[in-house]
C-alpha cells in the first residue's frame, strides 16, 4: 500500500479516516534484526545521491494521496507548524502491566532525545524556523489509573477506549481529530492537547505510523530508549517518509526508512526529509513562524 492512500482506521482510532503512512510490512518481526550533525543550509546534497532522492521524488509525487501529494495537510511538517514547533505526545498504554513513574519519566526522556535526531536536521535548512523542537508527555491512556505507579502531578490520565477496548487518549484533546485547531471540547483546553500519540502495545513486534502517531512494541521500547530504531523508522513516516519494501533508489540500500537495513538515521533518510520541507514550505507563512520562534510575535 502507499505511503498516504486515504483509509478508515477504524481499529486504530473508531470511524476516523487518516493518512495510510507506511506498509503493514513494518509489523514483521524479520524484517527489523548515531546521532548525525550535519546541518546544511541550503539544497545541496552530496553526487552520489542526487539521482536517488530525485526517484524518490518522483516516485512519492505520484503515490501519495491519488497523486495528490500537497492536498494532503496534515504531514509532521504541518503539526509542527501548527504547535509552533513544539510537540506534546499522550502515550497509549495497550498493556495489563504496571508502568513506574521512573519508566515514564525514561520514556519521556527518549522521546525527546530522538525527535532531535530528526528533527535537528532541519535546523537552518531552507527557511526551517525552529531552532529545536521542545517535546513533552502531557498524558497517559490507561485501562485502569491504578497501572500508574508513582505520582502523576502534570499528567492528565484518560481511561476512555477505541472501538476495540483499547486504551485511548481523548480525542477531544487530539491534533488528528481536530486538524483546525479547535480543542474547546477538550478538558484542558488548547494547552493541554497532543499533537500526536505514542501507542505502545504489549507483545508487539515491528511497528507503524503515520500522521496520528507512531506504534512499537512496550517491552521493545523500554528496552531500546536510547536508540530504538523501530520506532525511529515509524516517526519517520510521521514527517511523511515512504517505506522501500518493493523497490530501493538507485545505489542506496541502506538507511533507516528501508526497514531492517540500517539502525541509524543515515544522510540518505536527512536528505529526504529535507526534500520533503523544500518542496511544501511555500505554504507556510515561513517568515512569521521565524519570528515568532524568536519570540517576535505573540
Amino acid at each position: 500500500m502507499k505511503l498516504l492512500e486515504i483509509v478508515t482506521l477504524t481499529a486504530l482510532y473508531g470511524a476516523a479516516t487518516a493518512a495510510r503512512t507506511g506498509d503493514d510490512r513494518d509489523l514483521k518481526t524479520d524484517v527489523w534484526a548515531k546521532t548525525l550533525n550535519r546541518r546544511q543550509t541550503t539544497w545541496s546534497p552530496p553526487s552520489e545521491l542526487v539521482t536517488p532522492l530525485q526517484e524518490v521524488w518522483d516516485h512519492v509525487s505520484t503515490t501519495y494521496n491519488n497523486g495528490d501529494l500537497l492536498g494532503f495537510t496534515n504531514y509532521g511538517y504541518d503539526i509542527l507548524m501548527a504547535s509552533n514547533g513544539t510537540l506534546n505526545f499522550c502515550v497509549r498504554w495497550d498493556s495489563d502491566a504496571s508502568v513506574t513513574e521512573a519508566d515514564r519519566t525514561a520514556i519521556e526522556s527518549s522521546l525527546k532525545a530522538n525527535v532531535r535526531k530528526w528533527t535537528d536536521q532541519l535546523t537552518g535548512f531552507m527557511g526551517w524556523p525552529f531552532g529545536e523542537v521542545p517535546v513533552s508527555v502531557v498524558g497517559w491512556a490507561v485501562k485502569d489509573k491504578a497501572q500508574l505507579q508513582g505520582s502523576v502531578s502534570g499528567v492528565d490520565v484518560h481511561t476512555t477506549a477505541d472501538s476495540a477496548g483499547t486504551p485511548e487518549c481523548d480525542p477531544a484533546c487530539g491534533r488528528f481529530f481536530h486538524q483546525d485547531n479547535d480543542y474547546s471540547a477538550c478538558a484542558g483546553g488548547a494547552a493541554r492537547h497532543y499533537d500526536m500519540s505514542l501507542w505502545l502495545t504489549a507483545g508487539m513486534e515491528g511497528g507503524a505510523g503515520g500522521d496520528w502517531g507512531q506504534r512499537v512494541g512496550s517491552e521493545y521500547f523500554l528496552g531500546a530508549l536510547d536508540s530504538p530504531h523501530i520506532w525511529l523508522h515509524e516517526f519517520g513516516h510521521t514527517l511523511a517518509l515512504d517505506d522501500f519494501y518493493d523497490w530501493t533508489p538507485t545505489g542506496i540500500t541502506n538507511f533507516i526508512m528501508n526497514a531492517g537495513s540500517s539502525t541509524t538515521i543515515t544522510d540518505f533518510d536527512i536528505w529526504m526529509m529535507r526534500d520533503f520541507w523544500r518542496h511544501i514550505a511555500s505554504r507556510f507563512s515561513v517568515r512569521k513562524l521565524k519570528a515568532r520562534a524568536i519570540g517576535k510575535f505573540d
